[in-house]
């Protein structure tokens, strides 16, 4: 009975010794910290990354200003494919305040042409003094080289009082400035022309700049009037003796 006792009693003590140790053995698997989760805790926001700005749009460029012409020429013809006068003096021949232009003067005869310029003044009264405006006015297709005021001013005063107390005289020498045809620039180069005082003059030069007797220059050519071609010139024209 006691012995009994006594190995119910040892059995005890031993299986409360032993319930401790297991325990332990377990504890520090059953107590372990946990390993920290290596993805950023759900506080920590992952900073959005800096879109850059994008750029300003570029104003639009500024479109280029149309480059500034010159002003424009005056017209000098109404229709397509007219004459268009030449020379370093043909800006110069309109007179002011008439209303002239080229243009208007390729509708007039000749002579009424030539009054409504201000550097031809003396031709013109001197063409009335010989009687020739009605002849020039009335002539089909001729062509006038029509000195300027100051190709008459380049004449001694002798010279000038000559023609204009001679009748005879100017009318010789004013026909010497008309031809029995049309000249056209591109006859200029090489040209021989009869004119109504019976003799002949010559032109000759290049592109636009052309001389009459090899002497006198052309300061505005191709001048279209409504019975005439004129040439300006500036020296006046002296027919052969």
């Amino acid at each position: 009975m006691n012995r009994t006792r006594l190995r119910t009693t040892a059995m005890s003590t031993a299986a409360a010794l032993a319930l401790p140790l297991s325990l332990g053995a377990m504890a520090p698997h059953a107590f372990a910290a946990p390993t920290p989760s290596t993805s950023a805790s759900a506080g920590t926001s992952v900073s959005p990354s800096t879109s850059a700005s994008p750029s300003p749009s570029t104003s639009p460029s500024t479109s280029t200003s149309p480059s500034a012409s010159a002003s424009p020429s005056p017209s000098t013809s109404a229709s397509p494919g007219a004459a268009v006068p030449f020379g370093p003096g043909c800006s110069s021949l309109l007179r002011q305040g008439v209303g002239g232009s080229f243009e208007r003067m390729a509708t007039q005869p000749v002579a009424t042409a030539l009054a409504e310029n201000t550097h031809l003044s003396t031709f013109v009264a001197l063409a009335k003094k010989a009687g020739l405006v009605d002849k020039l006015n009335s002539t089909e297709d001729i062509t006038v080289f029509a000195p300027t005021n100051a190709a008459f001013a380049k004449l001694s005063k002798a010279q000038l009082d000559s023609l204009r107390t001679n009748e005879a005289q100017l009318r010789k020498a004013l026909n010497y400035h008309v031809t029995e045809k049309r000249v056209a620039p591109d006859q200029l180069p090489d040209g021989s022309f009869k004119t109504l005082e019976g003799s002949t003059l010559t032109t000759s030069g290049s592109g636009q700049s052309f001389k009459v007797n090899r002497t006198t220059n052309i300061v505005c050519g191709d001048v279209r009037t409504e019975n005439a071609t004129v040439y300006v010139v500036d020296s006046v024209l002296m027919p052969p003796s």
